[in-house]
């Protein structure tokens, strides 16, 4: 799998832990979802995640864009070795996570319409759609961000609010740049569905022992690249 990839300009990387904190952790190619590249037995932490991209580099990628869940450390070191890429947040990954955070049926105001917004994510497809989303979220913060910043509450409740707040407002720059260009994936979902499809057949081999694991998944990698 380590054809020169400088033709490559729109990625998607994520990870999926297997067992512990250590899992399999890849790059896909967003313009017919060809795996790039991929580590098992990867942690996505400092030293794993630029390993991975400086191969990658090595390889002659210089992608425009990438596609990511928010992981901090994957920003921080997609820059490392990219300065100049647009990241796009997953929209699946900040709707998922803000409607846990708000809960199913909030009791809070504030929460109520923050799920909303978070509902209406995913259906964002046009110019239109996205300034009157950013439109909603700003008339939100304005009405319930003061409030929600003097407020004494430290409750689990209040701090998961303050949580999807927290993560809506620091993505929203970065929520929409697929309206821009199309090429650029909205979403994660096509790696997602390349590990889920890994996992189902892993399990038919779990006895394997680590030698033989790792062997298991170079060759997966190598043979399955969608």
């Amino acid at each position: 799998m380590d054809f020169p990839c400088s033709f490559i300009k729109h990625i998607i990387v994520d990870g999926t832990f297997l067992q512990r904190n250590r899992g399999i952790y890849a790059a896909m190619n967003t313009e017919g979802h060809q795996l790039i590249s991929a580590g098992y037995n990867v942690r996505e932490g400092a030293k794993d995640l630029l390993t991975f991209y400086t191969h990658l580099a090595l390889r002659g990628l210089v992608p425009n864009s990438a596609t990511i869940d928010g992981n901090p450390q994957q920003t921080k070191y997609l820059r490392t070795i990219w300065p100049s890429v647009e990241l796009q947040r997953c929209i699946v990954h900040v709707q998922r996570q803000g409607l846990s955070w708000c809960r199913r049926t909030p009791k809070r105001a504030d929460a109520r319409q923050l799920r909303t917004l978070f509902l209406a994510l995913t259906n964002v497809h046009t110019e239109t759609a996205r300034r009157q989303f950013i439109r909603r979220v700003q008339a939100w913060e304005q009405r319930f961000g003061p409030r929600i910043d003097s407020s004494p509450n430290r409750g689990w409740v209040f701090s998961d609010l303050m949580r999807a707040r927290s993560m809506l407002l620091k993505a929203l720059p970065d929520l929409f740049h697929y309206l821009d260009n199309k090429k650029i994936a909205r979403s994660t979902n096509a790696l997602e569905g390349y590990f889920s499809r890994l996992k189902e057949r892993y399990r038919r081999h779990r006895g394997l022992s680590i030698k033989h694991r790792d062997a298991y998944f170079r060759w997966y990698f190598y043979l399955v690249s969608r």
